[in-house]
């Protein structure tokens, strides 16, 4: 009797909650494949307006988890789980994680803003946090420096997003400026020729911004004299290095002390 009893009542059961289940399984298949055809299309779609690398893949997944919180949340709704519950626990677990990751949080958002407005990119020279190197690699959290002698600085992305950043490859070009002091029985017009004809055999030194060469200051026991020439970022510290050698050797061959 309790055995037929039983029967009665899960064929009840399953008249009544079956062709819930059965819809949410069919919503669930059909929604996993639409997020599946909706994942490639944004790829397409990023590739060919040339969206960030280091930004393509998060904003996908983003979209695509965001799209399947959602069918789940439409599955129990049709299979009529209630959701209170669920909802609860959701929340409380996002305040929690919230609470923990704040200053992860404000990387992330960094990161998102550094890779949308570009106040640099890989490969540009730049000063930040006392640090000065090229850019490596951009990532939502964090950016890769390599400084010039060859360590990696891996900066996080608050940082960079709220102080200031000196791109030094944003204009292609970087001012040289060096002294020279001489005493005052060295005349001038014997010193500026000799640099002047320097820079100007110089190949690694930019014809335009004109150069300048001037006294810059005045002391009691002799006077300086500036130099400031034009050279392209990349080529910076070897033109520096060697403009500098070759002025000073020029200077001694012309016996100028």
């Amino acid at each position: 009797m309790n055995l037929e009893k039983f029967y009665e009542q899960a064929y009840v059961w399953i008249l009544r909650i079956g062709p819930r289940v059965l819809a949410g399984l069919l919503l669930l298949i059909i929604g996993l494949w639409l997020i599946r055809v909706l994942r490639g299309w944004m790829n397409r779609r990023l590739n060919r307006h040339q969206v960030v690398s280091s930004l393509r893949p998060f904003m996908v997944s983003l979209v695509v988890t965001t799209f399947q919180v959602l069918l789940f949340i439409a599955v129990m709704q049709v299979v009529g789980l209630r959701m209170t519950v669920f909802a609860t626990m959701l929340g409380a677990f996002g305040v929690a994680a919230g609470l923990a990751l704040s200053g992860t949080l404000q990387n992330f958002t960094s990161g998102v803003l550094i890779l949308f407005l570009r106040p640099f990119k890989v490969g540009d020279i730049v000063i930040a946090q006392g640090q000065e190197g090229t850019i490596a690699s951009i990532q939502i959290f964090f950016t890769v420096m390599k400084t010039y002698d060859n360590r990696t600085v891996i900066i996080p992305n608050s940082r960079l997003s709220n102080e200031v950043i000196v791109n030094l490859s944003r204009e292609g070009r970087r001012r040289i400026d060096f002294e020279l002091k001489f005493p005052f029985a060295t005349d001038f017009k014997k010193v500026e020729p000799v640099i002047s004809g320097i820079i100007e055999t110089d190949q690694q030194v930019l014809q335009e911004p004109a150069r300048r060469i001037g006294i810059s200051t005045i002391e009691p026991d002799g006077y300086k004299v500036l130099i400031s020439v034009w050279a392209s970022t990349k080529a910076y510290i070897d033109t520096k290095l060697m403009l500098m050698q070759r002025v000073l050797d020029k200077l001694k061959e012309e016996g100028i002390v």
